[in-house]
């Protein structure tokens, strides 16, 4: 069985009617996005970072997987399927994908601020509590203030290695939904093989390498186009 690896962004899971932080010029749901979405923003302000994660995990609620989600994981018929996410959602588990690696943190994942080893998973339910799920006070069973387990800019990716290990034994490359501007997720492109096939869904695609085949569509129509393709010969 063939080795399908995809790089996902925020177009993907747009259409599921997650914003972005970069659709409006520097804000991400009206916050300057260094505030709630950096190191030192942290560091300034850790209420603030609290309140705005807690705001996006309450949107959660409201949003479900999509085609392209779906789609992603009716490739797992045909091949071995590993997801490699920019996007801190848990849309892809959602939808039922098996393999999944995120570069950017997890949203509804807190860790401690003195062991960063430790991390946890936040209850279901507490999506639907309108109020707070984590504070400045929130402490994990050791009695240890926590963080969103979000890899915030400033900070290192540490699960690159893993994703460019992923790359490298592609047999088919996929990225969908993303500019290609974000390092160094934008570079997983180029850790795929020269021998991989290489595909690239976007409604407004970057440059890209001539090797590359481009589907010029949304996550969910370009996802239904690669499918077609994929599966034709099977």
């Amino acid at each position: 069985m063939k080795t399908l690896v995809v790089s996902s962004g925020a177009g993907i899971s747009a259409e599921s009617g997650i914003t972005t932080f970069r659709d409006a010029g520097g804000l991400w749901e009206n916050y300057p996005v260094m505030d709630v979405a950096s190191h030192t923003g942290f560091l300034r302000n850790p209420a603030l970072i609290h309140k705005f994660y807690n705001e996006r995990r309450a949107q959660l609620v409201d949003v479900k997987p999509n085609a392209a989600h779906t789609g992603l994981v009716e490739l797992e018929k045909y091949f071995n399927v590993n997801v490699i996410t920019q996007n801190v959602d848990d849309l892809h588990e959602r939808a039922g994908s098996k393999n999944v690696l995120h570069l950017h943190g997890e949203l509804m994942k807190v860790r401690s601020l003195t062991h960063e080893e430790r991390v946890y998973t936040l209850p279901c339910d507490k999506l639907t509590d309108k109020g707070l799920v984590t504070s400045v006070d929130t402490r994990d069973p050791y009695g240890d203030p926590v963080r969103p387990h979000i890899v915030f800019f400033e900070e290192a990716v540490p699960n690159f290695d893993r994703a460019c290990m992923l790359a490298q034994k592609a047999d088919i490359f996929v990225v969908i939904g993303t500019s290609l501007v974000v390092y160094p997720a934008a570079s997983l492109l180029h850790y795929a093989p020269r021998t991989a096939e290489i595909y690239y869904i976007d409604p407004k695609p970057s440059s890209v390498p001539d090797y590359v085949h481009v589907i010029p569509k949304t996550a969910t129509e370009g996802v239904k186009e690669l499918i077609d393709i994929l599966t034709s010969n099977q």
